[in-house]
């Protein structure tokens, strides 16, 4: 499926109203990290399938949504399950340990 993305516009719809769990990227274009991790996530993506959507957000361009949840520093990676936030990641991390990240916050 890949990695999409999603906007102020579309966050309720495509993450808060999701009936799977979704991992929202929280980046930017100048930010290093964020494109560093970026093949790990489509990787995560095309190995989890349907089980859990990740979605990128460009705080750039979406400044309301980054408000909202408190986005201090990128990358941040933030897992939603039935539209509450279960969990956060901060920071750049190795495939394995995002995979874990996403496995265990998700199920």
């Amino acid at each position: 499926m890949g990695v999409g993305k999603v906007s102020d516009a579309t966050f309720e719809a495509e993450v808060l109203k999701s009936t799977e769990p979704v991992v929202v990227d929280f980046w930017a274009e100048w930010c290093g990290p964020c494109r560093m991790i970026a093949p790990a996530l489509e990787e995560i993506s095309a190995s989890l399938g349907a089980k859990v959507k990740i979605l990128k957000l460009n705080v750039d361009e979406n400044p309301q949504t980054a408000q909202k949840y408190g986005i201090m520093s990128i990358p941040t990676l933030m897992l939603f399950k039935g539209g509450e936030l279960a969990s956060r990641q901060v920071g750049a991390a190795p495939k394995a340990k995002l995979e874990q990240w996403i496995a265990s916050a998700s199920a």
